[in-house]
């Protein structure tokens, strides 16, 4: 596993707890919540082929 990925998401956590707050206190509740999400769905694509790594060393270790 690349040690980019974990700086990139770490990033984007803080990039997306800061937006987050400053949304908030302006009352803009609804699209806090969006960019919350945003930042999950582009983690989570840039995870996923971890992921399926993750399965196949799991299915190939049990011989499933």
């Amino acid at each position: 596993m690349e040690i980019g990925i974990l700086f990139r998401i770490a990033a984007v956590g803080i990039l997306v707890a800061v937006l987050n707050q400053i949304l908030l206190r302006a009352g803009r509740e609804e699209t806090a919540m969006m960019t919350t999400l945003a930042g999950l769905v582009l983690v989570l694509f840039w995870v996923i082929e971890y992921i399926g790594t993750l399965f196949e060393t799991i299915r190939t270790l049990f011989q499933l």
